[in-house]
C-alpha cells in the first residue's frame, strides 16, 4: 500500500489500527468494482446487530448517502462526501448537531467510514477549471463498497436467525396451546392422575423463559414442551384404549338385550323411543303427550306465580319428566352412555359431553347446575343442542338463561313445548 493512501484524524483524535486495517482494505476495492447504494444500506439496516450500530448512527449513514450523486457506488466516481455538521443536522430531520457528530464516530469505529481530514480538519472540495473534483476532503465511504458481500452475507444470517425464532415462537404457542388444553380436558372428564402437578411444571417452563430470550434457549423451551404434551398425550390415549375397550364390551351386552324385534327399551314407564327419533305412535297418543306437555307448563306458570316477589332461586324452577325432555330433544339422545339415555343420570352426563362439544365452560354449566339444579341444567343443555342452528355463542346464552333463572324470569316448560312441537311433524313422518 502506498503511504500517500494513509491519512491520520485532524486534531486531537488520535490513529488506530483498526482505522489502519479499514484504510488498508479501502485501498484493496478492484476498479471495476459497483453496488447499489441504497440496496446496501437495505442490508446494513437488517445486518445491523452484528455490527454493532444503532438507528440513529444509521439515520447519518442516510444522510450522507443521500449527498453521494450517483446511485452505484464505485471507485471510478470518487467515494468522497463533504457535507457540513448543518446540511446533516437538516437531512436528519433536525439531529442536534452534536449527536451527529458522535453518530460519525460511531461509523468509523465500525469501519462503515473513513475521515479523510483537510489540514484544518474543514471538509470541503476543490475543483480544476472545467469544474472537475480535484481534492475532497470529508469522509469516504469506500468501507462499505469493500464490505458490501460481507455486508450482505450478514443481513441473510440476520433474516434467517429472525425466521427461524418465528418458527420457534409459532411451534412454542402451539404446544402451549396444546399442553394446556389437553390438561383441561383431562381435569373435566376426571382422568386419575398428577395434573395439578403437571399443570404446575408447565407453568414453570413458560414462567422461566428470559424476557428476551435467545434461539437456544427457545428451542430447549420447545423440546421440554414437546416431552411433556407427549407424556400427557400417552397417558390420555391409553386412558382412551381403555375406554373404548370397556365400551365394546358394553354395546355387545346391549346387542343381545335388544335382539328381540318386538321388544321396546323403556327410558321411563310413560316414554317410549327409539334413538334419534320419536317411536310409533299413533295420532291420538301425540296428541295426548302434547296436552300432558301443556299441563305441566301451566302447572309451573302457576307455581312461578305464587312465589314472592316474582323470584326464583336455585330449587325454584319446574322438573319435568325424563320422558316429555327426551321427545322433545331427541339430538340429545347420541351423547347418552352408549347412545342411549335411561334416566336423569345418564342425561346429566350426555349434558357433560354436549358442553364440552358446544364450547361452554365448565365455570358456565356448573353456576346454571347451581342456580337451576342438576337435571334442569342438564335439560336446558339438552334444548340448547337442539336449537344449536340458531345460537351463536352457547355458553353466552347459557349464562343469560341462568341470569334469568336467578330473578325468577325463567321457565323451562315454554322451551320444551316448542320444541315438542317443532319435532311433532318429524315424529309423524318417521311414524
Amino acid at each position: 500500500m502506498e503511504t500517500g493512501n494513509v491519512t491520520t484524524p485532524f486534531g486531537r483524535r488520535s490513529m488506530t489500527l483498526g482505522m489502519l486495517a479499514n484504510q488498508v482494505m479501502a485501498g484493496e476495492i478492484k476498479p471495476d468494482q459497483s453496488v447499489d447504494k441504497w440496496k446496501l444500506f437495505r442490508a446494513l439496516c437488517e445486518a445491523k446487530p452484528l455490527l454493532g450500530i444503532g438507528d440513529r448512527a444509521l439515520a447519518v449513514l442516510n444522510a450522507l448517502l443521500s449527498f453521494y450523486p450517483k446511485n452505484e457506488l464505485a471507485q471510478e466516481s470518487g467515494l468522497i462526501v463533504f457535507p457540513s455538521n448543518i446540511q446533516l443536522s437538516l437531512r436528519t430531520h433536525g439531529m442536534a448537531e452534536q449527536t451527529v457528530r458522535r453518530h460519525l464516530a460511531a461509523l468509523v469505529e465500525a469501519g462503515l467510514l473513513l475521515r479523510k481530514d483537510s489540514p484544518n480538519g474543514k471538509r470541503y472540495v476543490r475543483r480544476d477549471r472545467a469544474g472537475e473534483i480535484n481534492e475532497a476532503f470529508g469522509f469516504s465511504l469506500a468501507p462499505l463498497l469493500a464490505r458490501a458481500e460481507e455486508i450482505e452475507q450478514l443481513a441473510a444470517e440476520v433474516m434467517a436467525e429472525r425466521l427461524h425464532v418465528q418458527h420457534l415462537r409459532e411451534r412454542i404457542t402451539l404446544c402451549r396451546r396444546d399442553v394446556a388444553k389437553l390438561i383441561e380436558a383431562a381435569v373435566e372428564e376426571q382422568i386419575p392422575g398428577d395434573w395439578q402437578g403437571l399443570y404446575g411444571e408447565f407453568r414453570d417452563l413458560i414462567e422461566g423463559l428470559p424476557r428476551s430470550p435467545t434461539a437456544a434457549q427457545l428451542e430447549l423451551l420447545l423440546h421440554e414442551l414437546e416431552v411433556l404434551r407427549a407424556d400427557i398425550l400417552n397417558r390420555l390415549e391409553t386412558r382412551i384404549k381403555s375406554t373404548k375397550q370397556r365400551g365394546n364390551a358394553n354395546y355387545i351386552e346391549r346387542h343381545i338385550q335388544n335382539s328381540n324385534p318386538e321388544s321396546t327399551s323403556e327410558l321411563e314407564p310413560s316414554f317410549e323411543t327409539k334413538q334419534g327419533a320419536m317411536a310409533e305412535q299413533d295420532k291420538g297418543r301425540e296428541a295426548e303427550t302434547l296436552e300432558e306437555g301443556r299441563g305441566e307448563v301451566a302447572q309451573s306458570r302457576q307455581e312461578e306465580s305464587r312465589q314472592s316477589g316474582g323470584r326464583n332461586d336455585g330449587g325454584g324452577l319446574k322438573s319435568f319428566p325424563l320422558g316429555l325432555v327426551l321427545q322433545a330433544c331427541p339430538e340429545i339422545l347420541a351423547y347418552g352412555p352408549g347412545g342411549a339415555i335411561r334416566n336423569w343420570r345418564d342425561l346429566m352426563t350426555a349434558a357433560v359431553a354436549v358442553r364440552s362439544m358446544l364450547g361452554v365452560s365448565p365455570s358456565a354449566y356448573e353456576e346454571a347446575a347451581n342456580v337451576m339444579g342438576p337435571e334442569n341444567a342438564a335439560t336446558v343443555m339438552a334444548c340448547i343442542l337442539e336449537r344449536g342452528g340458531h345460537i351463536n355463542s352457547a355458553g353466552g346464552y347459557l349464562r343469560g338463561l341462568t341470569r334469568r333463572s336467578e330473578k325468577g324470569e325463567f321457565a323451562i316448560g315454554p322451551m320444551l313445548m316448542a320444541l315438542l312441537r317443532a319435532n311433532a311433524p318429524a315424529g309423524r313422518k318417521v311414524g
